[in-house]
């Protein structure tokens, strides 16, 4: 019985000790050898990228937001349709919403002319991220490396997974709290809208339907937002300061400037009222809180040690 019980024990302490070995496969350093020029590669093209067009920012960080919330960060998302595989992107919470995919593709290209093989696209997407904010004079933080692509995407699950702009506040809380992520992160990576814009077809509802909203600054939005037609017209998620990643977006909140529906749920009367008022004064507080959330959702179930691939070609498994 006891060294059924020992053996029982040295199991379990094996179990532990690999899960721990699993968790600790990502690490700031991952390409320090393998392929040391690799983040001031990626820096330099979104860099680039986000110079020639201010919106790019907004879509690489949103491309890894997409990413990790549809079965982990594993890059599934950039995989491309074919005649025997259906991905992610033709989804119909993707379809003509997430870009930037020639930007990864750039990156891609650059890296495995320097480190063939080496550098994942999970990874290039959570340093694009990173970087993105940065280039918009936001917060930095230390991106874990490590992750490795999925040979597999789910169309399914982004539709069940990733949040919609019309969702009320209780149903935002629980979309994030099954990946993991508290109702406070959910606010903080929702700050995310101080860059990049909207389609008028989703918030169309609210600007002529609900009453939340300062009236003057719906009819504004109304001006390129008719009541019909017009549904891929862009409007700014944050009018007061849109290509700085500031708190803007909290202060708009405050003042019932929110452009979507599931943005001014985040100040209306509820649990999350208080957050963002102090965020909408306190850009340190933000800008912390925004950065170790960032850090946790990129550690959302990554591929690691000899799970998935390396692709060489980000839209495609090898």
């Amino acid at each position: 019985m006891s060294s059924h019980s020992h053996l029982y024990g040295t199991c379990f302490i094996m179990f532990l000790l690999l899960s721990k070995l699993a968790f600790a496969q990502l690490s700031s350093n991952h390409y320090a050898n393998t392929c040391p020029k690799a983040l001031s590669t990626i820096k330099s093209i979104v860099h680039n990228a986000v110079v020639k067009e201010h919106r790019m920012g907004a879509s690489l960080l949103r491309l890894h937001f997409h990413d990790c919330f549809v079965n982990g960060c594993d890059a599934s998302v950039l995989l491309d349709d074919t005649s025997s595989f259906t991905g992610e992107k033709s989804a119909s919470a993707n379809v003509n919403s997430i870009r930037g995919f020639e930007v990864i593709d750039s990156v891609k290209s650059e890296v495995e002319s320097l480190c063939p093989g080496v550098v994942s696209c999970a990874d290039i997407l959570a340093v694009a991220a990173r970087d993105s904010v940065v280039a918009f004079g936001g917060p930095s933080w230390t991106v874990q490396l490590g992750r490795r692509d999925s040979t597999t995407a789910s169309s399914s699950a982004v539709n069940t997974d990733i949040p919609s702009p019309l969702m009320d506040l209780n149903d935002l809380i629980s979309n994030f709290a099954k990946k993991g992520l508290s109702a406070k992160e959910m606010v903080s990576l929702s700050g995310a809208h101080t860059i990049g814009q909207a389609r008028c077809l989703l918030f169309r509802q609210r600007i002529y339907n609900e009453t939340n909203i300062d009236s003057e600054f719906a009819t504004s939005l109304k001006s390129n937002c008719p009541s019909s037609g017009g549904d891929d017209n862009l409007s700014s998620l944050d009018a007061t300061s849109p290509v700085l990643f500031d708190n803007g977006y909290f202060r708009d909140l405050v003042n019932n400037k929110g452009v979507f529906h599931s943005d001014q749920q985040l100040f209306n009367g509820g649990s999350t009222d208080s957050q963002v008022t102090t965020y909408s004064t306190n850009i340190g507080t933000f800008y912390a809180d925004f950065a170790n959330a960032m850090v946790k959702m990129g550690n959302l179930s990554p591929l690691t040690g000899t799970d998935g691939q390396i692709r060489t070609n980000c839209r495609k498994i090898n």
